[in-house]
C-alpha cells in the first residue's frame, strides 16, 4: 500500500513539474507563488514528500490549473479539458499541419502504449 501511495506522489509531482514547465515558470517562480520553499517544491515535483491539502491549493492556485488535471487524470472532465486544448492547439494550423501533428500523436499513442508498463497511471 505505501508503495502505491509512494507512485500516486511521485505522479502527482511530475504532473505539476509538467504543468509548471508548459507555463514557463521556474521552480523558485512556483515556490513564491505557493508560498513554500524551493527545496520543498524540489521534495514536491519529486514526490518526496506528502503534500498538505493548504500546499496543494496554493499550487493549483499558482499554476492557474484544475486540481483534477493534477490529481485524476483519467476522469471525463479532465479529457474534455485535453481534448480542449489539443483544439487550441490545432486552431491555428495548416490541414498539411494537422495531418502531420495527427501522424505523430498516433506514432507516440502506440511506442506509449507498448512501453506502459513504465508509466503508473
Amino acid at each position: 500500500m505505501r508503495e502505491l501511495d509512494d507512485a500516486r506522489y511521485k505522479a502527482i509531482g511530475a504532473r505539476i513539474r509538467d504543468v509548471r514547465l508548459q507555463r514557463n515558470m521556474s521552480q523558485a517562480e512556483l515556490a513564491e507563488k505557493a508560498f513554500i520553499s524551493v527545496p520543498h517544491m524540489s521534495e514536491v515535483e519529486n514526490g518526496k514528500t506528502k503534500l498538505r491539502l493548504s500546499t496543494f491549493v496554493y499550487i493549483t492556485e499558482a499554476l492557474q490549473v484544475s486540481a483534477d488535471v493534477l490529481l485524476r487524470t483519467n476522469t471525463p472532465e479532465v479529457n474534455g479539458i485535453y481534448q480542449g486544448e489539443f483544439n487550441d492547439l490545432l486552431a491555428d494550423c495548416s490541414p498539411a499541419e494537422i495531418d502531420s501533428i495527427i501522424k505523430i500523436v498516433k506514432e507516440l499513442k502506440t511506442t506509449m502504449r507498448m512501453k506502459k508498463d513504465e508509466y503508473l497511471f
